[in-house]
Parts: C-alpha cells; structure tokens; sequence
C-alpha cells in the first residue's frame, strides 16, 4: 500500500529546520505484515529529543529512514502467528521491540534487549525485515517503530493493547516519555516515601520523572532547568522547588540538607550530568536518563564517588517491561495519579514536522503530537 511517511535523507543536517528541511513526507509503499507483525494506523506521534538526536547526527542511525517511535494507533492487520491481537485493537506503540529469549530478556531486563538493540542499530524491524520501500529501495525503520507516517507495520513485541476509550494524544506519551521518566524513578532508582529526589532536565522525559517522584512520595521533589515556562509545569505537576542551572546545584544541597537522596539527568548533557553528580547526598544515588552524544563524556571526582559511596546508574526506557508497565501506568493515569496530559504542548500536521522539530530545539515544546485529524480514512484490507 502507499502511504505519507516523513523520510530524513541525511544526517547532520543544520537548523533552523523549517529553511533546511531534513526530513521530507514522501510517498512510500508500505509492504504487509510478515508472520508475527502487525499494520498499524497511526493516530498520534510524539516529537521527541531521540528523533532531533538522529537529525543532527548525534545518534547516527542508516539513512534514509522514516523517524518516529513514539506513537499510538489502531491495527489494521496482523500478520501470520499472531494470536492475541486483532484487527481494530488500539495499541501503544514501543521503542524496544524485546525478543523475549535472549540473555537480557530471559533475566527481567527487556529493555536492554540485545537483538532489539541490533534490530534498532540497523534499521529493520525485529525479526529482520524491512518493510518500507521507496521504488526497489528500502527505507530504514527507525528504533522499530516509523511513527511520521500514516501507517507503519511493526513487530507484534513493539505493540502493547491498551483500552479504547483512552484518548491517542495521551495513550503515545506512554511509548517513550512516560515509560522512561517515571520508569527511571519507580524502576531503575526505586524512589520511596520520604526521599529526596532532584531531576536536572525538564523536557519530555524530564518532567515524567517528576511525576514519577511525586507518585512515589518523594520529599522534596525538585526541579532544574533553564527554561522559565518548563519549571513552571514542574512545579503545576507536583514539584516542590524549581531552580535555574546556575542556582540548582546549591539550593538542591541546601533545600535537602546536603545533597538529594537520589537525582535523575534527563537532559542529555554531560554538564547536566555533573551538575546532577554534585547535587547528591553522601550515599546518594545518580541516574543517568538523556541520551548524549556518544562522543561526550564527563569529569568526576573518584574520590567522592568512593569516599561518599556513592552510585552512578544507567536507565534506558526507565528499566521498564512494556507490556507489564504501560496497562499499569495508565490504570494511574485513570485514576488521576500521572496527569500525563498535561505534557502535550501542541499538535501538528505530518507536513510541518520540521517546524516541530524546530519548536523542540528552542526548548520551549515539550511534546508534540502529529495528530490523528490529520490522518487519511482506515485502509481497507485486501
């Protein structure tokens, strides 16, 4: 079938992006769904820093490649194998297709799945195949997903089933920002009543792990970042105390009495990493969420890290197992308890996602939703 898909050609690509234009929405055939993958409709795309990190090369993946892994929508067809899932199902759509049997699934750690992380490294889905085609060329599938697009076939394991009634703009959060954020502090930190937690970073991902430490009772919750309007949604979601980089080590010190129990880096910057480092407590705990470049590394003193015993942690997709974590955080949204909503800063059409990408470089979008008003009417099967 053919289908709109927003392609980037190259990588490395300079803003401002709505001048240069990397990616562009192209008219690509869309192969069915082999055996154990399904045909999707997309009806929301979330705009995040993963997708502007492939753009301006800093995450180099093969091009050309269809962006978006972020998303949620209605199948449309499943392919041969698949049991427990049906046409007219609504999905949220996940970034880490985990296989299930190798040596990170099999011991409860599927979001460090081995053959998903090759799979997402080559551009194919995760039983190997392409199924996007632009001529007798392939398109790449990016992190299994392809989510700038009217349609997107996947792999049965990139999908989880989620109830109908809940509204697409909210149920795609769920595929990245929300999983990683609030997954970083229940999962990977294990935040408890009581405990202090700072998070330096409060984009997307960043204003999740806020939620999630006011969801945990963490005591005080604090956020840092250099944008105005972001720590003010920090503090609207829970957030006992905002500060500015250039007063947020300090006052996160002062505020806890010597540093926080545990801080989360969700900024994907190595000096927000240190800043982070330094704002523990003696014993504390930092957790490293952004996704930098690969190039970038950071300065810390050995001496404190033995000397305050201290822990340096990575969490990729918040330590979460999708299929288990994405029904539960969203029986907490039902309930009032993750106002995850409340991070959409705005939708757009499939044609102007440059300018999106433009709006999150500035800092200033928090996510953008490509939204299901503009998608054409449900394919018909064949």
């Amino acid at each position: 079938m053919k289908i709109r898909a927003a392609v980037l050609g190259a990588l490395g690509t300079p803003g401002p992006y709505a001048e240069t234009r990397p990616l562009r929405v192209e008219e690509l055939e869309l192969d069915p769904p082999g055996a154990g993958e399904l045909l999707v409709r997309i009806m929301a795309a979330g705009i995040c820093h993963s997708d502007l990190s492939v753009i301006d090369g800093s995450r180099p993946r093969p091009v050309p490649m269809a962006l978006g892994h972020e998303a949620a929508g209605v199948v449309e067809e499943v392919g041969d194998g698949v049991g427990d899932v049906q046409a007219g199902d609504h999905v949220v759509l996940t970034f880490v297709p985990s296989c299930g049997i190798c040596a990170e699934c099999s011991s409860g750690r599927p979001a460090l799945c081995g053959t998903a992380a090759r799979a997402n490294a080559d551009g194919c889905l995760l039983g190997g195949a392409r199924r996007l085609r632009r001529g007798a060329d392939h398109v790449h599938h990016h992190l299994g997903v392809s989510a700038f697009a009217d349609y997107a076939v996947v792999s049965r394991r990139s999908a989880v089933v989620v109830a109908p009634e809940i509204p697409f703009e909210t149920a795609a959060l769920f595929g990245c920002a929300v999983l990683t954020g609030v997954g970083a502090v229940i999962e990977t930190a294990g935040v408890r009543s009581g405990e202090s937690a700072a998070v330096f970073g409060l984009g997307g991902v960043g204003l999740a792990a806020v939620m999630g430490a006011v969801l945990a009772g963490a005591h005080p919750v604090i956020g840092v970042d250099p944008i105005a309007e972001r720590r003010e949604l920090a503090r609207e979601l829970g957030a006992d105390a905002v500060f500015a980089p250039d007063e947020g080590e300090e006052a996160t010190r002062e505020l806890t009495g010597g540093g926080a129990r545990f801080t989360f880096e969700a900024a994907g910057k190595a000096a927000a990493f240190e800043a982070a480092y330094r704002s523990a407590a003696r014993g504390g705990t930092t957790v490293a969420v952004g996704l930098p470049d690969p190039a970038a590394t950071v300065a810390l003193s050995t001496a404190s890290l033995v000397g305050d015993g201290r822990t340096i942690v990575g969490s990729y997709m918040g330590s979460t197992a999708p299929q288990r974590d994405v029904p539960r955080l969203l029986e907490l949204w039902a309930a009032g308890k993750l106002p995850v909503e409340r991070l959409h800063s705005g939708s757009l059409s499939l044609a102007d996602v440059n300018e999106g990408m433009d709006a999150l470089a500035s800092g200033l979008a928090v996510r953008q939703l490509i939204a299901p008003d503009h998608n054409p009417a449900p394919h018909q099967p064949l």
